[in-house]
C-alpha cells in the first residue's frame, strides 16, 4: 500500500541494468494494486476472511522500493537515507492522520465507552507504526481479549509492518552499496560483483530465514505470527528479488499471456479455496505472492489476450491511484457501519454502500490531502522541512488523543472516589437490603478501567511451590503468610481466577497460602474428548502437582455455563478429575459457574442504560433450572459445593449492573470490583460449606 511510482515493464535479458529497464510507468502494476485492495475490501465486507491481498501489497511495496534504490545507485546518485525516510513519512502520514481522526470521531459517536480505551491505544500505535506488535500481544493473551468486536483501526497492522520495513530495507541497500565500494577498491573479484548481485544475496538470505521462521511460528503460534514482522519479511524479500531478477527474464508472448491469467486466477481464488485465516503467513502465503509475481513477470504482454489489457483498464488504474486511501478507509467504515446498524455482517446492498462510501472518502483524501502535500514544493527546499510537516501531522492527531485519554482518566478517578455506600455491588442483594433502592451514582468501574478488572494475583510461585512441569510455568501465588494455616491450590480457567478477587483477601485474613494453576478456556476435570489436547495435558500436569504437594484443599469451578441452550451443564469428567485428590485426603471446593451471554454486558448498558430489558437477562436463559452441583452431592467424600448465584442473579433476572457496579467485564467474566463486593458472602458460604474455622 505504498505510494511509490509504478515502473516500467521488463525488457529482454540483455538490458543493461534494472534502472534503465524500469524507467517508465507500469499501469498494469497499478491495476494489480487496485485489484488487491478490492480483494481485501470485498473479502472483509462479505466473507469475513483473509484474501491474500495484503500479502500482495507487501510484495509490491518492496518491488517498487527496490527498483527505486537500484536506479539511484546505478546512476551514481547518493542514497541520502534520512532524507528518503523523512520524505516517505511525510507522504504517508497525512492520510493516516485524517483516517485515524475520522475513525476516532466515529468511535465517539457510535461505539460504547468500554471500547474507547483500546481504540485510543491503537491510535497511538498506528501513528507510531507499531500496531502489529500491539495486536500480536493481544492475540496471544487470553485475558486481553474482550470479545467486544473489531477495532476500526486494527487494519493498521499491515501499514505498521510496511513502515518498519521502509526503515530497514534502505539500510540493506546502503550496506550493499558500501560493500560494493569496498570490493571495488580492495578486492580482486570486484569486476565480477555487481550491486544487484549483492542485493540478491542479502534478500535471498532474508527470504530463506524469514520463511523458515514464518512456517515454524505459524505452526506453533499462528495468532502471534500473523502480526509478527519477522514472519512477513520474506514477502518483502520476494518482492525485492522479483525486482532484481525481472530485467533478466524475457518470457515469450504466449508465456506472458499464460503467466498473467494463471496468476490472476490464483490470486483471486486464494481466499476462497484455502482457509487462510488460520494458516497465514506460513508457506500458504506463497500462493498469493507468487500469483502476483507471475502477473508482474507477465508484464506488458503485447497481446490483446494478455491480462495486462484488463489490468491497464483506465478505471482500474485510477482506482490504483487511490488504493492507499481506500485501504485506509474501508475497514473503519465497515466496522463503524456494522456497529451503527447493530449487525454482524452486511447484505449485498449494505456492503455495496459501505464500499461506495469508502471509495468516496478515499478519492477525497487522495485528491485533497495526499496529493497536495506530496506535490507541495515547500518541504522540498530544505532537509528539515519534511520533519516539520511530520511533527505537525503527528501533533494534529496526538493532541485530541491525549485530551480524550485525559478526560477518561478524570472520569475514572471521579467514579472511583464515590462513597462506598453509593456502590454496594452484591451487598444490594443481601437479605437485609432486599427491596431497598440503590441511590443514584456513577456505575463502577469506569469504562477506561475495565482492562484492570481481572482478579489480582500477587505474583509467580516462590521456592517450594514452583512446578517442575514446564506446562505449569505460569504458576501464581498470593503473598505467603508468616504463619500458614492452610494451603489451597486453585485449578481451572479464567472463571476460577475471577474468584481470586474474593479468595485472596479471605486467605490473607485466615493465614492461608494460595497457589493458582490457571489456563484460559480450560475448565478443570478429568481427561475428556470435549477438551483440546493442550487443555487435557494442562489438567493432567495440574493434577500431578496437587498430588505431589498435597495441599489442604483444591478450589475449582464445578459447573460449566454456555451462552446458548443448554445454558449450564456439568463439567466434563469433573468427578473423575477430583477423585484422586479426595482419595488422598484433600478437600475439594466446587463453586457454581456464573452465566454467559451472547452480548457484551457493559456495552449493553452503555448503549441502552442499566434498566433496559435486554441488559437484564432472565435467569432461565442464563443458568440451569436445577443446579448441576446437585448431581454431585454425596458421590465424592470431601467435595464441598458452593453456590453464589443468588448474588449474581436475583428475582429470576441476571442483571448487568447490581448496586451501581458492573457485574460483568465482557460477556462472561465477572468484574474484580463486583467479586470484591461479594467477599463477605463468599467467606460465609465457603466456611459454611467446608466447616473450616
Amino acid at each position: 500500500m505504498s505510494i511509490e511510482q509504478t515502473p516500467a515493464s521488463p525488457r529482454p535479458a540483455g538490458a543493461a541494468s534494472p534502472a534503465r529497464a524500469t524507467s517508465s510507468y507500469r499501469p498494469e502494476v497499478q491495476g494489480l494494486r487496485a485489484l488487491a485492495v478490492l480483494m481485501v475490501a470485498a473479502y472483509h465486507v462479505w466473507l469475513g476472511r483473509v484474501s491474500g491481498g495484503v500479502d500482495i501489497f507487501l510484495l509490491i511495496s518492496a518491488f517498487l522500493m527496490t527498483l527505486s534504490f537500484v536506479r539511484k545507485v546505478d546512476s551514481g546518485k547518493p542514497l541520502r537515507l534520512v532524507s528518503y525516510w523523512l520524505h516517505l513519512i511525510k507522504r504517508l502520514l497525512p492520510a493516516v492522520v485524517v483516517v485515524v481522526l475520522g475513525a476516532l470521531a466515529g468511535t465517539r459517536a457510535i461505539l460504547p465507552e468500554s471500547r474507547w480505551p483500546d481504540v485510543l491505544d491503537q491510535a497511538w500505535a498506528s501513528l507510531l507504526y507499531r500496531q502489529n506488535w500491539l495486536l500480536a500481544d493481544s492475540a496471544v493473551d487470553y485475558y486481553a481479549q474482550d470479545h467486544s468486536g473489531a477495532s476500526p483501526l486494527q487494519h493498521f497492522w499491515s501499514l505498521s509492518i510496511q513502515g518498519q520495513v521502509f526503515l530497514l530495507w534502505p539500510l540493506v541497500f546502503a550496506g550493499a552499496a558500501l560493500l560494493l565500494r569496498f570490493l571495488r577498491r580492495w578486492s580482486a573479484v570486484s569486476g565480477r560483483v555487481s550491486y544487484p548481485a549483492l542485493l540478491a544475496v542479502a534478500f535471498g538470505a532474508i527470504f530463506v530465514v524469514s520463511l523458515v521462521y514464518s512456517i515454524q511460528q505459524t505452526a506453533s503460534n499462528q495468532a502471534y505470527a500473523y502480526f509478527d514482522t519477522r514472519a512477513r519479511l520474506w514477502e518483502f524479500a520476494l518482492g525485492s528479488l522479483l525486482a532484481l531478477g525481472l530485467p533478466r527474464l524475457s518470457p515469450g508472448k504466449l508465456l506472458r499471456v499464460v503467466l498473467g491469467w494463471a496468476g490472476l486466477a490464483a490470486m483471486l481464488s486464494c481466499g476462497i479455496l484455502l482457509t487462510v485465516d488460520r494458516s497465514f503467513p506460513g508457506f500458504i502465503a506463497l500462493w498469493p505472492t507468487l500469483a502476483a509475481a507471475a502477473i508482474i513477470v507477465a508484464g506488458r504482454s503485447g497481446s490483446r489476450f494478455g491480462v495486462d489489457r484488463f489490468l491497464t483498464w483506465k478505471p482500474l488504474v485510477a482506482l490504483g491511484d487511490n488504493s492507499y486511501a481506500l485501504y485506509l478507509w474501508h475497514w473503519p467504515v465497515l466496522v463503524l457501519a456494522l456497529a451503527g446498524m447493530g449487525i454482524t455482517a452486511p447484505n449485498l446492498v449494505q456492503g455495496l454502500l459501505i464500499l461506495a462510501a469508502s471509495l468516496v472518502l478515499a478519492v477525497l483524501t487522495t485528491r485533497y490531502v495526499e496529493k497536495p502535500l506530496r506535490d507541495w514544493p515547500w518541504p522540498q527546499g530544505r532537509a528539515w522541512r519534511p520533519a516539520v510537516v511530520i511533527i505537525a501531522c503527528g501533533a494534529l492527531l496526538a493532541g485530541p488523543v491525549s485530551v480524550w485519554q485525559g478526560r477518561m482518566m478524570a472520569d475514572e478517578a471521579a467514579a472511583a472516589s464515590q462513597p462506598k455506600e453509593l456502590t454496594p455491588g452484591a451487598a444490594a442483594l443481601s437479605p437485609e437490603n432486599a427491596g431497598k433502592p440503590t441511590p443514584d451514582a456513577k456505575i463502577i468501574p469506569a469504562p477506561v478501567a475495565m482492562k484492570k478488572e481481572w482478579a489480582d494475583i500477587d505474583g509467580l510461585c516462590t521456592a517450594g511451590n514452583v512446578p517442575a512441569d514446564p506446562l505449569l510455568a505460569g504458576c501464581l501465588q498470593n503473598s505467603r503468610p508468616e504463619d500458614v494455616t492452610k494451603q489451597i491450590v486453585v485449578l481451572g480457567d479464567s472463571h476460577a481466577q475471577q474468584y481470586m478477587a474474593a479468595l485472596g483477601p479471605v486467605a490473607r485474613s485466615h493465614g492461608w497460602e494460595v497457589v493458582a494453576l490457571l489456563k484460559g478456556n480450560c475448565r478443570f476435570g478429568g481427561e475428556s474428548p470435549d477438551r483440546d489436547a493442550e487443555c487435557n495435558a494442562f489438567n493432567s500436569a495440574s493434577a500431578r502437582y496437587v498430588l505431589d504437594h498435597k495441599p489442604d484443599a483444591v478450589f475449582t469451578v464445578a459447573s460449566l455455563t454456555h451462552k446458548d441452550a443448554p445454558f449450564e451443564t456439568e463439567v466434563p469428567r469433573y468427578l473423575e478429575g477430583i477423585r484422586p485428590f479426595t482419595d488422598a485426603g484433600i478437600d475439594v471446593v466446587g463453586i457454581r459457574d456464573n452465566p454467559r451471554f451472547g452480548m457484551n454486558m457493559p456495552e449493553c448498558v452503555q448503549k441502552n442504560g442499566p434498566h433496559a430489558a435486554k441488559c437484564n437477562v432472565p435467569q432461565q436463559q442464563s443458568l440451569a433450572d436445577s443446579s448441576p452441583l446437585d448431581a454431585y452431592r454425596g458421590r465424592v467424600p470431601r467435595l464441598h459445593l458452593m453456590d453464589l448465584s443468588d448474588f449474581i442473579c436475583a428475582s429470576g433476572i441476571c442483571p448487568a449492573v447490581v448496586g451501581n457496579v458492573y457485574v460483568y467485564k465482557d460477556d462472561n467474566h465477572l468484574t474484580k470490583t463486583y467479586v470484591q463486593s461479594m467477599i463477605p458472602m463468599f467467606e460465609q458460604r465457603l466456611l459454611a460449606a467446608t466447616g473450616w474455622t
